[in-house]
């Protein structure tokens, strides 16, 4: 059932590559996969939109997931959504969701989001 289900993400990708958009909405791609498959998929997915330099909107609420995919992260603050806090992420390695979750700074922006969804309320 994994490898089926890797496979359809798979497959969906290409497909919607194969038609050349210009950017591409991701809302919660692996949120229904179980830990394995989502490191198999989210590595592929991440590669392929490397090599084809494609623009990317990334609509999670998994930290991790949005530090490694992103050069930059927008935080919404609870409804009605504001931005409460744009950072730009730099990792040093583009090679893999692997070789980026290595980064020396990998937790210093993870702890900056989760930092601001700690402090999330409607004050700011």
């Amino acid at each position: 059932m994994k490898m089926c289900l890797y496979n359809i993400q798979r497959v969906a990708l290409i497909r919607t590559l194969a038609i050349n958009p210009d950017i591409l909405l991701l809302d919660e791609p692996f949120s229904a996969l179980d830990q394995q498959s989502r490191l198999m998929i989210s590595d592929d997915v991440y590669k392929i939109i490397k090599k084809e330099e494609k623009t990317v909107l990334l609509v999670t609420h998994n930290i991790e997931e949005a530090t490694l995919f992103s050069d930059k992260v927008i935080v919404l603050s609870k409804r009605p959504a504001i931005i409460k806090n744009i950072i730009n992420i730099n990792l040093d390695n583009n090679e893999s969701i692997y070789q980026r979750r290595k980064d020396k700074n990998f937790n210093k922006y993870f702890d900056l989001i989760w930092k601001d969804l700690d402090n999330n309320d409607r004050r700011t």
